[in-house]
């Protein structure tokens, strides 16, 4: 646990602590499931429901509705919440979490309305949108059973996040035996979800949360990478190139200062070499940053290593 980043480490805490705390306040058996009855205070309700408050689009994403669902969150939001954190920095990448989980509820929302309306105006074609708050009043008990828990919407940005900072680096998938690149595997897990919320109904699972989230994920990293001087500053894999640019600028500087003293005169071709070096390891960091460190060539990576040393 000390060499996860902090902000990841604290949500792996939290997560578990209300789990515990869920559990410990137990529920009733529905079915094979178990309805813990703090997810009805902390779980997302249908925004029509009597239930539903406003906090929930916060909580939500804190609780689970058993230990499989927070075990494969918490396992994702530690496989690459630590590398996004690591790049982004705590303060953007708590304000990126916390922004797509809510985004992802809030998609949520939209959906079950989307059902809501469907299922009505199939039993009354004559009501419209404007009549469901009313017709919502009179079925209230059971809108309060549509209760969405976990992170998944949160996790899905992350996902998101790691594939776009590093689209060329290859990661293992169960139970495919050959890697594949991460912006594949994004698109794959997308493709997923978009097929199981057009295809599956009533399979408990809020497919439209999870791509809520990628989406708010995407449109927040392009305004990003468009203003890269808002947001929170630059990020610390940015720091680690422009750190890395300036310390080879030093060093350029001081072999072409101590060539001209040695002679008592410019150094031209010396200087020349120099900065053809010095726009090649440009192009390189320039080439890490637009698509990860796993697109170089073997002689680029030998570049620059040569140079850090």
């Amino acid at each position: 646990m000390r060499n996860i980043p902090v902000v990841t480490k604290n949500l792996l805490i939290i997560n578990v602590l209300v789990f515990l705390a869920t559990v410990a306040f137990g529920g009733q058996s529905v079915g094979n499931e178990t309805a813990y009855r703090l997810n009805n205070i902390l779980g997302l309700h249908f925004f029509l429901a009597p239930d539903f408050h406003i906090y929930q689009l916060f909580t939500y994403m804190f609780a689970h509705g058993g230990f499989t669902h927070l075990f494969f969150n918490m396992f994702a939001l530690w496989m690459f919440g630590c590398v996004v954190e690591n790049v982004w920095g705590p303060k953007k990448f708590i304000f990126y979490y916390i922004s797509c989980g809510v985004g992802a509820g809030m998609f949520q929302e939209l959906a079950q309305f989307g059902q809501f309306y469907m299922e009505i105006t199939s039993q009354q074609p004559t009501l419209g949108i404007l009549d469901m708050p009313a017709v919502a009043t009179q079925l209230g008990e059971a809108l309060n059973t549509w209760t969405t828990v976990g992170a998944s919407g949160a996790i899905y940005a992350i996902l998101l996040a790691f594939g776009m900072i590093f689209p060329e680096e290859r990661i293992f998938i169960f139970p495919l035996p050959i890697p594949i690149k991460a912006k594949w595997f994004v698109l794959l897990y997308a493709g997923i979800e978009l097929f199981s919320a057009i295809s599956t109904s009533g399979d408990g699972v809020a497919h439209l949360a999870h791509l809520g989230g990628m989406i708010f994920g995407f449109f927040m990293i392009r305004y990003w990478q468009k203003h890269p001087s808002t947001g929170y500053g630059p990020s610390k894999g940015e720091d680690f190139f422009s750190n890395l640019r300036s310390s080879w600028e030093k060093r350029t500087k001081k072999k072409a200062d101590t060539g001209r003293n040695s002679t008592g005169n410019p150094d031209w071709d010396y200087n020349a070499q120099k900065k053809t070096e010095q726009d090649e390891i440009d192009r390189i960091l320039d080439k890490i940053r637009r698509s990860g460190y796993d697109s170089l060539t073997a002689e680029e990576k030998r570049k620059l290593f040569d140079q850090s040393k």
